[in-house]
């Protein structure tokens, strides 16, 4: 397994578009070439046959996969995977699927996953979307996270965003009963949006008890390097907490 890498060492990313061919739906990400470190490299050579799920047009076999039953949580787009691997780490009794496109962040959560020895955490490399709707089954998931999607600001790009309503009925019916959805987001106009589209599912009810919406940071969510300059420069941090129905 060898990244596509032009002669300068960036590369482009080996396997986001499903089977069979193109998507039908708009894509929350772009295709772009980065850099990847010679680090990345080699543990997203040494780690993705190890520690990746391979993507598949039917449902994953959750317990077979990690060898137990136990809690599970799925987190999307986990960027470098710092914030997955320290929730990880704290919670050795459940297991983590992270979802990534690209390469370098895979790369580097797969680095975090040798070095501390992670036993509870797995990768999928391909787009999260379709994950959700041929790899995981309904009512098997106990939290979701989506921290800090892009909020693709302009106008134009809003179809793009990763939190709409048909997204967010997907990943409801993912939750099982009880089960968690916590977004976050630093950016405040998307917020809102998020909040919007989170309280009009029916099936979802929120944990805030503030007028506002919002909710504390969860102690389960570790602050990013990124979060806490942000946070000592006076950016407001939103955190959207809401629990499946049970019932329903």
């Amino acid at each position: 397994m060898d990244p596509s890498t032009s002669p300068g060492g960036s590369f482009q990313h080996p396997a986001v578009s499903p089977v069979g061919g193109p998507s039908s739906h708009i894509r929350s990400f772009v295709h772009r070439r980065g850099h990847l470190t010679p680090s990345q490299r080699e543990a997203w050579q040494t780690g993705m046959p190890r520690w990746g799920l391979p993507w598949q047009p039917q449902p994953l076999d959750l317990e077979r996969v990690f060898g137990r039953e136990a809690p599970r949580v799925l987190e999307i787009g986990f960027g470098m995977g710092e914030t997955t691997a320290q929730i990880a780490a704290a919670s050795p009794e459940t297991d983590f699927i992270g979802v990534e496109v690209y390469t370098a962040g895979c790369g580097a959560l797969l680095r975090r996953i040798a070095d501390q020895q992670l036993t509870n955490l797995r990768i999928i490399q391909h787009d999260a979307m379709e994950v959700i709707r041929e790899m995981i089954q309904e009512a098997t998931l106990d939290r979701i996270q989506v921290f800090f999607p892009d909020p693709w600001p302009k106008a134009r790009h809003h179809k793009r965003r990763l939190i709409r309503p048909d997204f967010v009925e997907e990943l409801a019916n993912r939750l099982k009963p009880a089960g968690i959805l916590h977004c976050a987001t630093d950016w405040a106009p998307y917020a809102d949006v998020m909040r919007e589209v989170l309280s009009a599912n029916p099936t979802l009810q929120t944990q805030s008890t503030t007028p506002d919406g919002f909710a504390p940071r969860p102690t389960y969510r570790p602050l990013t390097r990124f979060e806490s300059r942000g946070l000592r420069l006076g950016h407001e941090v939103f955190d959207l907490v809401y629990e499946r129905r049970k019932g329903l």
